[in-house]
């Protein structure tokens, strides 16, 4: 690989202090002139990044004009997946250079349609043969930055990859490609008597939610995406296909070999393109009965829930909102639950079962000072209450209209979340900060939901220091800085603090192994 190279600002900047070193030793030996200096610097910083740790370099340029240039690239991904499948136009880049998240929008130069994993393969190959980075597109709906193309590159836009690929009844498995999303699969199943219960809110890709571990309202329950994943169909960055428990395999539990599916499950797409995803599924529930509680502080709150837990009551959803997200959530959807901290619940099961979890629940929340419950049993009433929920998202902005919205995304062990949460709260009044207060508590991973004007460079700076002093609270609270976001881009230095630098060395060796040329999503997660 050669480099034409010019000594500008950027490339200064990229130099490591030994690079300096090194060439002023030169300099001075041979008496060389500083732009040869520059020169020799740069080719060893170089020939250092990209032959002794080829996926640590984030500012590797775009290196399609090395083997025939865009002009030979375009026609090729066109003869794989047709005209239509080759998009260079300036809006539809920008529409897949972001997600819904702060980031700003960082568009691929060329967007792709494949519509099978043969193409995915094909075009795959011809982006390694070219060194051009890939970028895995779902829905978009990711909260971290996770589409943004860094380097320039290549848009997979997987959308056209939407069938269910295999259904097994019996067995409480189907298979899906990327395009399916999840109101679509349980969409698919109506009839079936069978659903897939791993709820983020947003109607997600569930490739897109294998590769970020995405989780949400039911996990409590049901698991994550980690737990009901069963085999997943991978495209590596040279094009090859892997299957990671093996093809066609769908057993409910394995202990052969290397756990190659949750490698790549929350690998955020640089590690490789999912193009099927097996999962498990679910009976419906002979019956659903949803509550809304409140409680005279958080403490009790988060009491209950422990609680709850511990005595077993198989719970479907338990969700917290603090004061400020319950009034927004009645302002915005027209409700009248009292302003106090709320918790939400569901309860699964037959007639019989639902009347023991709810006795049992009533007398533990009431014991911690709880309300009575106000209860939604049909589906119309529940669908509203759980909507309510969903929409906090957009109830936190209507608090502040014209503003962006940032979530944090913390987990802590159950016992640490009163500590957290009442310290979080007093962080923001502290600093003028608007961020409503949305979690699972039955699992510890709460957002806050910070509502900012990006015009106002100073907000911007103390939501920002805000988000770290979290992360970093929950951090020596044996918690995570992510439960369900991701890393994506803005958590990649937090990501070092909670792993431990051996841990990561550990990630690097495997992105190396499997993506030497970094072209799978380069800069994000490490």
């Amino acid at each position: 690989m050669t480099f034409a190279l010019r000594p500008t600002r950027r490339l200064y900047a990229h130099l490591s202090t030994s690079n300096f070193v090194q060439c002023r030793t030169i300099k001075k030996e041979h008496t060389l002139k500083r732009k040869e200096c520059l020169l020799l610097a740069l080719q060893h910083h170089f020939k250092q990044r990209l032959v002794s740790h080829p996926w640590t370099d984030q500012d590797r340029p775009c290196l399609a004009s090395e083997n025939g240039g865009w002009e030979r690239v375009i026609p090729a991904f066109r003869s794989v997946c047709g005209e239509d499948g080759v998009s260079l136009g300036a809006a539809v880049r920008e529409q897949h250079g972001r997600d819904e998240s702060v980031h700003r929008c960082r568009p691929p130069d060329i967007v792709v349609w494949p519509r099978s994993v043969e193409e995915v393969s094909a075009l795959a190959k011809i982006c390694h043969h070219h060194h051009l980075p890939i970028i895995p597109f779902g829905t978009g709906t990711g909260l971290e930055g996770g589409v943004g193309a860094l380097k320039g590159g290549v848009c997979f836009s997987l959308r056209n990859m939407d069938r269910v690929l295999d259904l097994h009844q019996e067995d409480f498995d189907v298979s899906v490609e990327p395009g399916v999303t999840r109101k679509g699969l349980n969409s698919y199943l109506r009839d079936t008597g069978l659903w897939f219960p791993v709820d983020p809110g947003a109607d997600a890709s569930l490739c897109g939610m294998a590769a970020t571990s995405a989780s949400g309202t039911n996990a409590v329950r049901y698991g994550t995406m980690r737990e009901n994943v069963l085999n997943l169909e991978v495209v590596l960055a040279d094009g090859s296909i892997i299957h990671t428990a093996g093809k066609g395999r769908r057993p409910r539990k394995t202990s052969a070999g290397y756990n190659l599916t949750n490698l790549f499950v929350g690998s955020e797409g640089t590690l490789g393109v999912i193009t099927k995803t097996t999962l498990r599924l679910y009976g419906v529930p002979e019956a659903m009965v949803s509550a809304v509680c409140t409680f005279p502080s958080v403490q009790a709150a988060v009491d209950s829930t422990v609680q709850v837990l511990q005595t077993g009551v198989p719970i479907a959803r338990i969700e917290f909102l603090d004061d400020v997200m319950i009034d927004a959530c009645n302002s915005f959807n027209s409700l009248s639950y009292p302003v106090a901290p709320t918790l939400f619940l569901e309860f699964h099961g037959t007639e019989k079962s639902l009347e023991e979890q709810v006795t049992v629940t009533e007398e533990i929340t009431q014991a911690n000072g709880g309300s009575d419950f106000s209860w939604a049993r049909d589906a119309e009433t529940r669908g509203r209450l759980w909507k309510a929920r969903h929409d906090a998202w957009y109830a936190a902005l209507a608090l502040r209209p014209g503003c962006k919205a940032y979530s944090t995304d913390v987990c802590v062990p159950l016992s640490r979340l009163p500590q957290i949460i009442v310290e979080t709260k007093e962080d923001l009044m502290l600093n003028g900060l608007t961020g409503p207060i949305a979690g699972h508590v039955g699992d510890g991973n709460f957002h806050c939901i910070m509502v900012m004007d990006p015009n106002d460079q100073d907000e911007v700076i103390r939501v920002h220091e805000f988000t770290e002093r979290l992360a970093r609270r929950a951090l020596a609270l044996d918690g995570t800085c992510t439960g369900e976001h991701g890393v994506g881009l803005g958590k990649r230095a937090l990501l070092r603090e909670e792993m431990g630098p051996l841990a990561i060395e550990v990630m690097q060796g495997l992105k190396a192994t499997l993506d030497p040329k970094n072209l799978m999503n380069p800069g994000k997660v490490l």
